[in-house]
């Protein structure tokens, strides 16, 4: 063989995903991403995204799962988790001791939460006090269109859906401060310019008429009793929060990325859920899809990936067919679906270029995540990498695999570590984003889509 032949078949070179996008799929990745744009704009929030999933899996047949009942193969069942954590499955004709095929992602976002008494007035001006969410950098949300959304609880127990600034409604803003008096916090680092106690939202300038005391906050708080029926002691039983007053739009002159909040990790979640939605093979093994909430502040909690809620619908799962769970997880296999970051040639020196992920390179797989030296990872086995790759290459999904930046610029985690301590083989497969964490983030539609080809092919494929 000649030097041209032999590179090509022992040589690894990276492609860009539309090298190999037919007209056909071009025309699946554009109605896919409308129809995950559409997800994106009505879930601005955890319960909103997991009011959505329902709405869409029953549309395509599922119905809740009541601890005890038949299930046989082909049957969609789903399990709502205090409306923030969603458990669905198909069942497959292969028993679960076999395993099961699982895909997980997380729903939540960086955001600022409201705190529990929020509402106060300083000089005529009133305000929502917030505690952000996650990991966010605190100067990207001042200066920026927010709207509010949750829920409030009241004493009586009827819960209140709130959405303030949706559609044409007012916006909220956190100010900033003005380049002429900024000489001060110029001097300031990044983390430092804008202090977590400054993010509070600006919600009304107009005083009650005829008061003497806390005029506009009285006039805001009258405005809310009005419209939605609770008073100031009831934000100690709401969880309410601020989040980008802006749709999911396409980005770029050819249309090709989608800008937005909340691609961290709704994206991936879509991804999941769609491709079992869409599953229609149940002739291998079981198919289970987990939209997780309370990733970004360690997957802990009654909704989060550690909780023994997933535990606890297995082993229902299990029993049904006289299967302990633990002979099922072991020979399981689970896609941790998060998005990772892509190479960013305005920031080139916090990434490892030959091990980065590339907008239009497909779903970036990452055989491990964690902080500098691995930490807090599952890091997959080597079989288990083997199998991914002919699964993907089988169904002609174009994928990359990549970490997350040079060693010790930082790191990130995601689901995986819960997931592989349960004994379930387990890698980690998303998307790549630009301006991860911000209130716009943006993504590739091919990365998007090929996400969604992922999920799916490994649905039905890798248990076989």
């Amino acid at each position: 063989m000649n030097a041209k032949e032999w590179r090509e078949k022992i040589l690894c070179r990276k492609k860009n995903g539309y090298d190999r996008l037919t007209d056909a799929e071009r025309s699946k990745m554009d109605d896919y991403c409308n129809d995950y744009k559409a997800f994106l704009n009505v879930g601005k929030t955890e319960r909103e995204c997991i009011r959505e999933s329902v709405r869409l899996a029953e549309e395509r047949g599922f119905r809740p799962y009541v601890r005890g009942m038949a299930l046989k193969a082909g049957d969609k069942v789903y399990l709502n988790n205090r409306r923030k954590m969603l458990l669905l499955a198909v069942i497959g004709e292969k028993r679960m001791s076999e395993g099961v095929q699982i895909a997980a992602a997380h729903i939540d976002c960086p955001r600022l939460d409201l705190k529990p008494s929020p509402l106060y007035e300083d000089n005529e001006l009133a305000y929502l006090k917030t505690h952000y969410y996650g990991g966010i950098r605190k100067y990207q949300w001042v200066a920026v269109p927010l709207e509010l959304h949750g829920v409030v609880a009241l004493r009586d127990g009827t819960v209140q859906d709130i959405v303030i600034g949706g559609g044409d409604g007012p916006k909220l803003v956190i100010s900033d401060l003005l380049p002429h008096l900024s000489q001060e916090q110029n001097k300031k680092t990044l983390a430092e310019g804008i202090k977590g106690e400054q993010l509070n939202l600006l919600v009304g300038s107009e005083p009650f008429p005829d008061e003497d005391e806390e005029r506009v906050k009285l006039a805001v708080m009258q405005q809310l009793y009005e419209k939605y029926g609770f008073t100031e002691e009831d934000f100690l039983s709401a969880e309410l929060e601020a989040v980008p007053a802006f749709p999911a739009v396409d980005v770029g002159l050819d249309r090709s990325m989608i800008g937005g909040y909340g691609h961290d990790d709704r994206i991936c979640g879509y991804a999941i859920l769609r491709a079992l939605l869409d599953l229609q093979d149940c002739t291998g093994r079981t198919a289970v899809c987990v939209l997780a909430d309370k990733e970004e502040i360690g997957s802990i909690g009654v909704t989060g990936m550690e909780t023994a809620a997933f535990d606890t619908f297995m082993e229902d799962l299990c029993e049904s067919q006289g299967v302990p769970v633990r002979a099922c997880l072991e020979k399981s296999f689970c896609m941790s679906s998060d998005v990772t970051a892509a190479y960013d040639p305005n920031f080139s020196d916090v990434y490892e270029k030959r091990n980065s992920a590339m907008l239009n390179y497909g779903v970036g797989l990452c055989k491990y995540t964690g902080v500098q030296g691995k930490g807090e990872s599952s890091d997959a086995s080597a079989e288990l990498v083997a199998r991914v790759r002919r699964v993907l290459d089988d169904n002609n999904v174009v994928w990359q695999l990549a970490e997350l930046g040079k060693v010790d610029a930082g790191g990130g985690g995601t689901v995986a570590m819960f997931m592989a301590n349960r004994n379930i083989d387990t890698i980690d497969a998303g998307v790549p984003v630009l301006a991860m964490h911000s209130p716009f983030e943006i993504a590739s539609k091919l990365d998007c889509y090929m996400t969604y080809r992922a999920a799916a092919a490994l649905y039905q494929d890798i248990g076989r």
